[in-house]
């Protein structure tokens, strides 16, 4: 089923306590923000801060109409046998409940129920299969069919994957009827090796939401720190990061604006989702993406190397 999906859309794994905890009322805010910037895409996922993340964009979508909303399946929350304790994820909340890894068709439709249930909303517009990168064939096997099904029966407008990896969409692609993927990390200014996956998608017209766009940090920032792929950023990539930070100086363009608009120019995105924690995050993205960025710039990283040609 086609589905009209904007340019931009907001993660909510951050406001789920991704690594630290984020206060209530700044949840709130930071989602606030997104939609005062015109984000009307919403992307969410029960493994985010065991359900808190659900919770919040539920909430804070609450009476408010126009916008799309995503999560996930493949994951079910239970109560956990010792429930003391913090999240052995990466999560900061507390560990009372654990994840269950379930592709099965009723586990999908389990996962689904409990995901409106959190969120407090009667439908979401996109089911995506999460991370099933050890459960593959179950996944395209069971997964898959059920959320047809449950796009058959319109309670989901889209069903996709979503995955840090490119090869295995690739065999979603090729071998179901799914309408988007979600890539995180695979398609930005550092990491190119998605491209197969995108030209197929372009070729089926599977529309494709392009998350991880900073690589997890490395390219957060003009001056490249911090992560890349959730590890310490190896001194390569750094370097590469750098020397692609200098060129963009040259088009007075800074690296995290560059960042954003790269992914868009493949034909098969259709978004861009940015996670937040702030307000001022969400600002500051969506002042960079409200400017354009030459396309020279491109063409001389290209030059220089620093892109794969076009």
């Amino acid at each position: 089923m086609a589905i009209d999906l904007p340019r931009h859309g907001f993660g909510g794994a951050p406001i789920g306590n991704l690594y630290d905890e984020v206060a209530e009322e700044q949840a709130r805010a930071t989602v606030d923000a997104a939609w005062e910037s015109g984000v009307r895409l919403y992307d969410t996922a029960p493994h985010y801060g065991l359900g808190l993340s659900e919770r919040r964009v539920g909430a804070a979508l609450a009476g408010r109409s126009g916008y799309l909303l995503s999560t996930k399946v493949g994951r079910l929350l239970r109560p956990k046998a010792s429930g003391d304790g913090r999240d052995d994820d990466v999560f900061d909340v507390a560990g009372d409940l654990e994840r269950v890894w379930d592709f099965s068709a009723a586990g999908v439709r389990t996962s689904l129920d409990d995901s409106l249930v959190r969120l407090g909303l009667p439908a979401v517009d996109i089911a995506l299969i999460h991370d099933p990168d050890d459960h593959v064939d179950q996944a395209i096997a069971e997964a898959y069919p059920a959320l047809a099904e449950l796009r058959a029966e319109g309670r989901v407008r889209a069903v996709g994957v979503g995955m840090n990896q490119w090869e295995a969409p690739l065999r979603f692609a090729q071998e179901t009827d799914i309408d988007v993927v979600m890539l995180a990390g695979r398609y930005t200014l550092l990491d190119q090796s998605g491209l197969p996956l995108l030209d197929e998608c372009a070729e089926r017209g599977v529309q494709v939401l392009a998350a991880g766009v900073f690589n997890s940090g490395i390219l957060a920032t003009h001056e490249p720190a911090g992560t890349y792929n959730y590890a310490p950023a190896p001194p390569e990539l750094l370097e590469r990061a750098t020397r692609i930070a200098r060129v963009c100086e040259r088009h007075d363009v800074t690296l995290p604006h560059a960042a954003l608009a790269f992914p868009l120019r493949h034909p098969a995105i259709a978004t861009i989702v940015l996670g937040a924690r702030t307000p001022e995050e969400v600002r500051r993205n969506a002042e960079l993406w409200s400017r354009p960025v030459p396309e020279e710039l491109w063409a001389d990283l290209e030059r220089e190397g620093l892109l794969a040609a076009t």
